[in-house]
C-alpha cells in the first residue's frame, strides 16, 4: 500500500494532482491508515496513468470518468474530440483565408471585404441559405422535394478555403440575405404564384429529371438543342399545368420563362463554389431555355 506523497513518486506528479483526481472520485483510495491518511494499492499507478493520458487529450475530467467506468466510452470520446478538433481547425483554416483575402486586396477595397465576411460565422453555416430556398420555392412542397432541391441547390462551404473562395461564400450569403430576395409575391418565378394553377410537386419532380438530362451535354459544352431533355424540361410545365406540350404551348412557355425573375447572380457565386463536373441547376435550367428558344426559332418546314 502507497501513501499519497509515495503514489505521486511512482507517478511522477504532485502530491496535490493525486489528491485532486481522488476528491473527485477517478482515484479510489484502497485503505486509510490508523491516522486516517489515504493509502493506494498498485493498480491506483495504472489508472493515474491512464487519467493523465486522457487528459492530455484535452478530454474534461467527467468524461475522463465515464471513460474509466464505461465500457466502449473511449471509443466515442475519441470520435467526439477529432468532430471537435475538426471543427476548431476549419474555424482557424476560413480565419487564416479571411485575413489573407484582407492583407492583399487594395486598401479601398478593405472596409467592404470586412463587412461581407463580419456578416457571416466563420466557418460559415448553410443555414442562411436553405432558409432563402424555403422562401423562394413554392408554398407546401412536399418535405421529400423540399429537402431534395435544397441538397443540391445549397453549397457546402470548404473545409480548407481560399482566400478567393471566402469571399465568393460571403457574397453568396450576403445575397441570400438581402432585403429583395426570398419573399414571396411579385419576386417570385409565374409557377409559383397560386392564382396560376400550377402543381408545383408535379413541376419540380420533371424539372429536376430534366435538369439530370441536360448535365452531359452541358458538361460536352453542346450547343443547346431539342431531344429528350427539352421535351422532359417542356412537360413538366405542361403536366403541372394541366395541359399539353403543344407547338403554341412551347411559344407561351418560353414567353413566360423570359419573363420570369431570376437569381443568375446566386447560380454564378454557387458554380464557383461547386465541382465543375457537377453543373448547376442554374446552368441547367438557362441550358434548357436557350434549348426551347432555339427550337420555336427555326422555320417551320
Amino acid at each position: 500500500m502507497w501513501s499519497i506523497g509515495e503514489l505521486a513518486a511512482q507517478a511522477g506528479v504532485t502530491v496535490k494532482t493525486v489528491r485532486f483526481y481522488s476528491d473527485r472520485g477517478l482515484l479510489p483510495e484502497a485503505a486509510r491508515s490508523a491516522g486516517g491518511h489515504r493509502r493506494y494499492g498498485p493498480e491506483a499507478l495504472d489508472r493515474l496513468r491512464t487519467i493523465r493520458s486522457l487528459r492530455t487529450l484535452d478530454l474534461p475530467v467527467p468524461e475522463v470518468g465515464r471513460i474509466l467506468d464505461q465500457e466502449g466510452a473511449l471509443e466515442d470520446a475519441i470520435a467526439g474530440q477529432l468532430r471537435e478538433l475538426g471543427t476548431r481547425m476549419a474555424a482557424l483554416r476560413w480565419r487564416e483565408a479571411a485575413l489573407h483575402l484582407l492583407q492583399d486586396c487594395a486598401p479601398e477595397d478593405r472596409a467592404a471585404r470586412l463587412r461581407l465576411i463580419g456578416g457571416m460565422s466563420t466557418p460559415p453555416t448553410t443555414a442562411a441559405l436553405a432558409r432563402f430556398w424555403r422562401q423562394w420555392l413554392p408554398p407546401r412542397l412536399p418535405a421529400r422535394l423540399t429537402s431534395t432541391i435544397i441538397e443540391h441547390a445549397v453549397p457546402q462551404p470548404p473545409s480548407d478555403p481560399t482566400p478567393a473562395q471566402v469571399l465568393t461564400f460571403a457574397q453568396l450569403h450576403a445575397f441570400v440575405s438581402g432585403p429583395c430576395h426570398g419573399g414571396r409575391g411579385q419576386h417570385q418565378p409565374a409557377a409559383h404564384r397560386r392564382d396560376e394553377g400550377y402543381r408545383p410537386a408535379v413541376l419540380y419532380d420533371g424539372l429536376i429529371e430534366a435538369y439530370a438530362l441536360a448535365s452531359p451535354p452541358l458538361l460536352t459544352q453542346r450547343a443547346p438543342h431539342e431531344g429528350q431533355a427539352l421535351d422532359c424540361f417542356v412537360a413538366a410545365y405542361a403536366h403541372a399545368s394541366g395541359t399539353r406540350d403543344t407547338p403554341a404551348f412551347r411559344r407561351r412557355l418560353s414567353g413566360v420563362l423570359a419573363a420570369d425573375p431570376r437569381i443568375d447572380r446566386y447560380w454564378h457565386l454557387t458554380a464557383e463554389l461547386t465541382d465543375p463536373s457537377e453543373p448547376t441547376a442554374g446552368a441547367a435550367h438557362d441550358w434548357l431555355c436557350a434549348a426551347l428558344d432555339a427550337q420555336i426559332a427555326e422555320p417551320a418546314s
